[in-house]
């Protein structure tokens, strides 16, 4: 297990192994967009004095709960039965952030929704896919990233400030 964690830090995507995951960006970005709105908790509300936030995000949450749900994930090869993983990672993730929600963010209480737990799902399973297939924790680190950025962004999604109220 020490030694797949490593491994997913240390292993670095070739071109070819980023250009692959841009189909599963876009078809997950779009499913999660699609839940979204359904569910109400997107809102057009561009905010450029929300960047500052892109190097937390990239620490808090994007690299944090890729290191602790796909850590330990196998590479492609690895098991036979990676599904079992990828399924039991994207469980454990979605509940992650209902055990957020009632224990200590207090300001998390959309994390509750359906729909919101839909969405992480659905982004749970598309960084336990690039994480299976390109070995690297990089590209689910990134699209993370990229997904909470656009929702505090540009899309009026709290930040942990005010996740952290109550």
């Amino acid at each position: 297990m020490r030694k797949r964690l490593i491994s997913s830090l240390v292993t670095w995507p070739s071109p070819k192994g980023w250009v692959s995951c841009v189909p599963l960006f876009i078809m997950m970005a779009a499913a999660i967009t699609l839940v979204a709105l359904s569910g109400g908790f997107l809102h057009w509300q561009p905010d450029p004095s929300r960047l500052w936030r892109l190097p937390m995000i990239l620490v808090i949450p994007a690299f944090s709960e890729e290191l602790v749900f796909r850590g330990f994930l196998p590479k492609q090869g690895e098991s036979q039965r990676p599904w079992i993983w990828i399924a039991t990672t994207t469980i454990a993730f979605t509940a992650w952030h209902a055990v957020e929600a009632v224990t200590f963010l207090p300001g998390a209480r959309l994390f509750l929704q359906p729909a919101f737990l839909a969405c992480a799902a659905i982004l749970g399973l598309a960084c336990a896919i690039l994480r299976y297939r390109t070995g690297s924790l990089w590209p689910a680190v990134a699209f993370h990233a990229l997904v909470v950025a656009l929702w505090q962004g540009l899309l009026s999604g709290p930040g942990i400030a005010e996740l952290m109220k109550p």
